[in-house]
């Protein structure tokens, strides 16, 4: 299957590279980042063995539409998206948490609150919520940003008295969440889908606070199809959505969450193509259009073309 397992480009200008979990990042003249999103997939925080074709392809292209739909909001840090893989931007120094931010119960805070836990990173829930639950209101529930290993809760309160953040700067991230998440939950209504959660990156240019990396994919958000919500939350029976929760699951009941000694199930074909189909699914329902399969081939080589070329114009 044909995929982006990894890079090891050299272009004009280079002056670092760093390998995410699932993006390869190359810095141009210490001003301006190449991000590759890779075939690379992640689940609590482990990269698995196989790649998915197609999927970094999802991931950049959502994000760029996102990214586009919201810079009314704030400047982010797109110049270029010279490749269905690849974007160009700006650099800037990154603030190191992400706002996680929460319209409904699920995912990590429903595992915890269903384990008793009833403050979430400083945020008191309240009592008699069940899974999947609309949240009284949205929250925030902030995460350090690791280089490696897992990310970890954090409150406001932490951040701001550890001098994570300051104060001031923290305040507009909030506030940027907020209006992000509020455009996000429209867009996705207008779909037929409800934005569950989803996190955001921040960084600094020049003074200014920019939005950065991606935005409101599968691989940071989830969705709930929103036809049929009310009912399947009123019979207690799961919520049919969009989002990588499906990976999560197909892992925890095959026996892995990422823990020592845990090993990853095999990832056969039939898998590798099934989560490849579903994230074409959510690029469908999310955009509202059709998925257009980049071209196949040498997929390294087109992406190292496309990005070289672009770079002689921007650089």
């Amino acid at each position: 299957m044909n995929a982006i397992k990894e890079t090891n480009f050299n272009f004009d200008k280079q002056t670092a590279f760093y390998k995410g979990k699932v993006r390869d990042v190359y810095t141009i003249a210490d001003d301006y980042l190449v991000m590759v999103a890779s075939d690379r997939i992640s689940a609590f925080d482990v990269v698995l063995p196989r790649a998915i074709p197609y999927k970094g392809q999802v991931l950049n292209q959502i994000a760029a539409k996102f990214l586009e739909a919201t810079k009314d909001i704030l400047p982010n840090w797109v110049i270029a998206v010279p490749d269905p893989s690849a974007t160009i931007g700006v650099k800037c120094e990154p603030f190191k948490v992400e706002m996680v931010i929460r319209g409904y119960l699920a995912g990590h805070a429903a595992r915890t609150y269903k384990e008793g836990g009833r403050v979430l990173c400083g945020v008191t829930l309240p009592e008699g919520l069940k899974e999947n639950d609309k949240l009284p209101q949205t929250i925030i529930t902030p995460t350090t940003k690791a280089a490696v290993g897992h990310d970890e809760d954090i409150s406001r309160e932490e951040i701001i008295a550890q001098g994570i953040v300051s104060e001031a700067d923290y305040a507009e991230l909030e506030k940027y969440a907020h209006q992000l998440f509020q455009r996000g939950t429209e867009i996705a209504k207008e779909r037929g889908l409800i934005l569950v959660d989803t996190k955001y990156e921040f960084g600094k240019r020049n003074g200014e606070i920019y939005l950065m990396d991606e935005i409101h994919t599968p691989d940071s958000s989830r969705y709930f199809y929103a036809e049929g919500y009310a009912e399947r939350q009123a019979n207690g029976e799961p919520q049919r959505q969009l989002s990588k929760e499906f990976v999560r699951q197909w892992l925890i009941e095959n026996g892995f969450q990422g823990k020592d000694g845990q090993q990853v199930p095999e990832m056969t074909d039939a898998i590798v193509e099934s989560i490849s189909a579903r994230y074409i699914e959510l690029y469908e329902h999310i955009t509202g259009e059709k998925f257009q399969y980049a071209a196949e081939g040498e997929i390294v080589a087109r992406v190292e073309q496309n990005v070289a070329a672009a770079l002689k114009e921007i650089v």
